[in-house]
């Protein structure tokens, strides 16, 4: 009998070790065929999560950021214990003495599935389970999941260290409002960093993993006060608080940005403008878009948040003075249905509109409630009571008064103020010319402001730096600086008659002169300042225009330039950037610098991976640097002109603004230089300057070119904002006389004639020329381009009034008389 117990013990305890050998071997089978296609947890050891990429001013105020998942990064050692010991207490208390997967836990979740037939059924995934489950395998429910899930966390475990497996854990988690990551979080629910989260507030955080919305600060407030104070008793019960701290935690209330304790961090950003848009165009194309959006840069912008405004406040009012100039209301083509008006605030609020203009006061969208005789009655957004607009306020606008308005029109209103109090409202509307602004340092090639039209919101196109357009005569000071360089020089004398040019296949172009008059010989300082077309494309026509094209290329005005002699007048497009970067080398005497509007950039880790300013400064690292003395800076830019040439260019292009086609609208009190253009039929209107500091240009046209109508030029519609902008600049960054470079010697000459006079002569035609040291100037000598004037065209009356007889390098002798008619002429060139 006893033998028989004990072999039927021994059967058992072989069919039980057989059986659980078999088991084990089935197990370790599955686990086996399981592992074999596993992804490698080789790439969490360099794994960087998607990061927003932020962009900052000078002194370092978040201007706007870039994300595809509004995520900051935190390294583990900037994490405070108190939120790793409310992630770890909510999830996986014991985290740091599992190997990867809780066997307890598992086994206690099992339990309670059984216990309760299926109805309580809980996850027993560890932290690293579910780092392998968000990195490595999808999100689907099924036993084989899980068990990849174990043999990678067992794996990564040996991998990684607990600090870096709980850092991809805590900077990769999703927890709701469009927030991924802990410090992203905080600063959606509470407008805080890490580091300022107080013990109920990083306990709420640490609810939200599994579910965020169900766990809303508002929608679910009492399930999510529930489910903090259970993480605030695991936090208690592991010994990371106090009982104390838990007993005033859990009673405290739950304060967030969503109920309406705390400003939303976004409230601290600007309204995204033209200027962070172009960053992100232009580092998506150096770093890549994937990069911008998700690598998690620190961008360090060149702008200069004062000069912004003023830039956009100067376009927008010359583009809202030309607008109301036409008298036409065209208004927004938007309206709210006749249902809707009874709730119009809500209506409105859903109204796709500007809302970032600013010109002398806001812009609002508003909603016409009334039309009466005399007044409009509008419902403005934002404003509890309507308001009105009286009648007088829109006597601008042609046509009935009721036919350009009706009930329930949107429009845009600002409010009309004398010294801070408030008079009526007025009505607004974007114009449809357009427009593009940019100003930067000569220097350095910092680009401080940028406006690419009239409103970022209205039209996000940026006509700064993607509208390409005709500069027309902004453009002849690159065909005058290839001349000076060329050997000629300011007092060089060139015919200005009427010039006959061949089209290939057939036809004959005729350019004119602006005032459809012919002048006779006239120096280049003179032809620059008046902006005469013909002396420019006989000057172009004698220098060769390969060498034009090669200037223009160098200072980056166009890639590749055509040789046609129409552009020489600017008849090819360009942008504003180019321009400005361009005129920018007149003033910095000749050196090449390259724009920028970013100073620096860093990854997440703060290495910086580009920097613009790559001067060298000899005396920044010497401590014993006197006291007000400045460190010197060692330039080591190309030089793309001479630097005479530089200085003489300048010269003359300060007697556009002082005497030329700029004198009515430019008015600094700095040297200021520069140069206007206008376009055949006023369809671009520019103007590009610089003082010796800051080089700033403008454009103003349709969009789709058109006429913008007799008088719309570049000293009329960009000059005023060219100026209005600088007046702000100056007062700020200063201005002086432009340097003198060595080698210069001075001649006075007389403007009108290029005649060599005493160093006694002074009057109205006398100016006093830099010619370059060492040579003898020669003076009489007259170019005209070699060609020859068609004997059936006309001649106008001179500027002097008096005749001068012209000869041609033909040997003709012709005669540049008074009081001639217009004749055939065609519309020719650009001016």
């Amino acid at each position: 009998m006893l033998r028989f117990i004990f072999s039927t013990i021994g059967g058992i305890f072989s069919f039980v070790a057989l059986g659980v050998l078999m088991a084990g071997i089935g197990l370790g089978g599955l686990f086996w065929a399981f592992s074999r296609d596993l992804p490698s947890t080789d790439m969490l050891a360099s794994y960087s999560p998607k990061t927003i990429s932020r962009i900052y001013s000078g002194e370092g105020r978040i201007i706007d950021e870039f994300a595809v998942e509004r995520r900051l990064f935190a390294p583990a050692e900037e994490i405070p214990d108190l939120v790793k010991h409310a992630f770890i207490s909510a999830e996986d208390k014991r985290f740091y003495d599992h190997a990867g997967y809780d066997l307890e836990g598992i086994a206690a979740a099992l339990r309670d599935a059984v216990r309760s037939r299926g109805e309580d059924v809980r996850g027993a995934s560890t932290i690293t389970q579910q780092v392998m489950k968000n990195f490595l395998l999808d999100g689907s429910r099924s036993i084989e999941r899980k068990i990849k899930e174990i043999i990678l966390a067992a794996r990564i475990e040996e991998t990684l260290p607990k600090s870096r497996i709980l850092e991809l854990y805590l900077n990769e988690i999703f927890l709701g409002q469009n927030s991924f990551g802990v410090a992203a979080a905080a600063q959606t629910y509470f407008n805080k960093s890490l580091a300022e989260l107080n013990l109920e507030e990083a306990a709420y955080l640490a609810i939200l993993p599994k579910a965020p919305s169900n766990y809303h600060p508002v929608r679910q407030k009492e399930r999510a006060l529930g489910r903090r104070a259970f993480v605030l008793r695991e936090m208690w019960e592991n010994g990371y608080i106090t009982r104390e701290d838990y007993e005033v935690a859990r009673e405290a209330p739950l304060r967030t940005v969503q109920s309406g304790d705390f400003e939303s961090f976004k409230g601290d950003l600007p309204e995204r403008d033209y200027f962070t848009d172009e960053i992100r165009r232009q580092l998506s194309q150096n770093f890549g878009q994937e990069e911008f959006f998700s690598g998690g840069l620190a961008i360090r912008a060149t702008i200069d948040p004062e000069m912004q405004v003023e830039a956009a406040t100067a376009l927008r009012r010359a583009l809202e003075l030309y607008d109301r100039g036409t008298s036409i209301w065209r208004g927004t083509g938007k309206t709210i249905p006749e249902e809707q008006l009874g709730e119009w605030q809500a209506a409105l609020s859903e109204v796709d509109l500007a809302r970032d203009i600013v010109l002398e006061n806001p812009w609002y969208p508003a909603v016409v409630l009334d039309v009466a005789e005399n007044s409009l009655t509008v419902g403005v957004e934002g404003q509890s009571e309507t308001g009105t607009v009286p009648r007088e306020d829109i006597k601008w606008i042609k046509g009935d008064f009721f036919e350009n308005f009706a009930r329930g029109d949107v429009i845009h209103v600002r409010q009309v103020t004398s010294d801070g109090a408030f008079q009526n409202w007025s009505v607004r509307q974007v114009p449809e010319v357009q427009g593009g602004f940019m100003a930067m340092d000569v220097n350095t090639g910092r680009v401080i402001a940028m406006q690419g039209g009239f409103s970022y919101q209205h039209s996000v196109f940026n006509r700064a730096t993607q509208a390409k357009r005709q500069p027309g005569s902004a453009f002849k000071p690159f065909v005058y600086a290839a001349a000076l360089d060329s050997g000629y020089t300011p007092a060089t004398i060139v015919v200005d008659a009427p010039i006959e040019v061949e089209i290939p296949g057939g036809g004959v172009w005729r350019p004119k002169n602006a005032s459809n008059k012919f002048y006779g010989p006239t120096p280049l300082r003179t032809g620059i300042e008046q902006s005469r077309n013909l002396m420019t494309i006989r000057l172009a026509q004698e220098i060769g225009m390969g060498v034009v094209a090669d200037y223009a290329e160098r200072f980056g005005v166009y890639k590749n330039m055509d040789g046609f002699l129409s552009s020489a007048l600017g008849s090819e497009e360009t942008t504003v950037f180019n321009m400005v970067a361009a005129y920018a080398m007149f003033a910095n005497g000749g050196e090449r610098v390259e724009p920028t509007l970013v100073d620096r950039v860093q990854d997440r880790y703060g290495n910086t991976i580009y920097r613009h300013d790559r001067r060298t400064c000899r005396d920044c690292d010497n401590p014993a640097l006197p006291a007000g003395q400045a460190p010197t800076i060692v330039s080591n830019r190309d030089r793309v002109m001479n630097d005479i040439t530089a200085y003489q260019l300048t010269s003359m292009l300060e007697g556009v603004v002082q005497r030329g086609t700029a004198r009515s609208a430019v008015n600094l009190s700095v040297p200021v230089a520069g140069k206007t253009g206008t376009t055949n039929d006023e369809k671009d209107a520019w103007f590009v300057g610089f003082t010796s500091n800051i080089a700033a240009g403008c454009y103003i046209g349709f969009d789709n070119p058109r006429p913008m109508g007799r008088g719309a030029g570049g000293g009329r519609l960009c000059a005023p904002v060219f100026n209005e902008f600088m007046k702000a600049a100056t007062a700020k960054y200063g201005g002086e006389k432009f340097r003198v470079p060595e080698g210069c010697e001075f001649i006075k000459i007389d403007r009108y004639t290029g005649s060599r006079l005493p160093a006694s002569a002074s009057g109205g035609n006398v100016v006093a020329e830099c010619f370059r040291g060492g040579i003898d100037p020669a003076f009489g000598i007259t170019f005209d381009g070699g060609f020859v004037m068609a004997a059936d065209v006309p001649l106008f009356e001179e500027a002097g009034g008096s005749a001068r007889q012209v000869t041609t390098s033909t040997g003709q002798s012709v005669t540049v008389a008074p009081k001639a008619n217009f004749g055939t002429l065609s519309s020719g060139g650009l001016y």
